[in-house]
């Protein structure tokens, strides 16, 4: 870097002028900062703001955390995402409450201790809620440094990981992690982005792939995941104005969740008949009159899912599943099944149900 003390002047000035108003801003609690940044994790800005503000309004402090239910705390995290995550909220305020009085400590190591904080989370914590010189390093971070280092391998490479997280640390200015840090990833999230704004970025003067004329092509992409289709089917099963939803297992995927039965096509199935074979082996419910609601698509990770969606009957007036899938089931009026958490693509069929007037 030409002029290490120019850098940091500069950004950090942008900063204080650019900088989103965001919530967790406003005093730096920690417990704010930590929430945030665990819901920042897979998650758009403008999204996490809204879950946010009504997390903060429901669980105002970590003791009133630790005192959620399971199935509240899953129902306020519900279109986030990456469940355990909230699981871990959970399990972590019940730890600060019973061992640390209540606080989050300010330690890196004792951080590091508690479930879901990992090496990322416990620098965002450090810096930004205690002013601690740790590092930050997110993807904004990572497309800064491969630009300004014009690092000309895949930027996910181990060495250039440990490169990256190395200059991090070293980067920061004595007192001023909190702002230098947030200065960073704010600077790739609005201005060296996938097109990047170079001409008003404040780090221009000490980019090296800016110097170069070759910004678009850092950072280095590395190899791609396998993109995985899968078709899938489920059903909404009604008996005398009541839907049947069952709950998930306590692990797994959308685990604890509440769903309506179904799953994945075998090879040669019609929608049809795999919903009628995943009933069969899930609850031991016989099922009849199959009428399409929508066909949904629904995207993550790498996974790109279509749910072929249908209202279902019971071929007899047995009402109790023998159930092989789920740790309990509820036979519930539509109304109230905004009071239960169901994995997005279910939720997108609840709301298209009841947009469509079809409840």
């Amino acid at each position: 870097m030409k002029n290490l003390l120019q850098f940091q002047t500069d950004l950090l000035a942008w900063f204080k002028q650019q900088s989103r108003d965001l919530p967790w801003r406003k005093t730096y609690t920690p417990y704010h900062i930590w929430l945030s940044e665990i819901m920042l994790q897979q998650t758009q800005m403008d999204r996490v703001v809204t879950y946010f503000n009504k997390w903060i309004k429901r669980f105002p402090d970590i003791p009133s955390l630790a005192n959620g239910s399971e199935e509240e705390i899953l129902k306020l995290w519900e279109g986030l995402g990456y469940y355990s995550r909230a699981r871990n909220l959970r399990k972590t305020a019940i730890i600060l409450v019973d061992n640390y009085a209540g606080t989050i400590p300010d330690t890196h190591h004792e951080l590091l201790k508690l479930p879901g904080i990992g090496r990322y989370t416990a620098g965002a914590i450090m810096s930004l809620a205690f002013n601690r010189e740790y590092p930050i390093v997110d993807a904004n971070v990572e497309r800064v440094f491969s630009r300004i280092f014009n690092i000309d391998t895949p930027i996910k490479d181990k060495e250039n990981l440990s490169f990256i997280w190395d200059k991090a640390t070293k980067l920061i200015p004595r007192g001023k992690a909190r702002y230098f840090n947030q200065a960073l990833m704010e600077l790739g999230a609005l201005v060296c982005n996938k097109n990047p704004l170079c001409v008003t970025c404040p780090a221009s003067k000490n980019c090296r792939s800016y110097e170069l004329g070759i910004v678009a092509e850092r950072p280095v992409p590395g190899k791609s995941n396998e993109t995985i289709f899968m078709e899938m089917a489920t059903g909404v099963l009604i008996h005398q104005g009541k839907y049947f939803i069952q709950k998930r297992p306590k692990n797994g995927v959308w685990a604890s969740l509440w769903e309506f039965p179904g799953g994945r096509l075998e090879p040669g199935e019609s929608p049809e008949q795999g919903l009628i074979r995943e009933f069969k082996e899930e609850t031991e419910f016989d099922i009849s009159h199959l009428t399409k609601i929508q066909t949904i698509k629904h995207n993550y990770t790498r996974y790109k899912i279509t749910l072929h969606c249908f209202f279902c009957a019971l071929e007899n007036n047995n009402t109790q599943p023998t159930l092989h899938e789920a740790q309990e089931y509820q036979w519930v009026v539509p109304a109230v099944l905004d009071n239960y958490a169901f994995p997005s693509p279910h939720r997108k069929l609840i709301d298209f149900i009841r947009e469509k007037k079809l409840l």
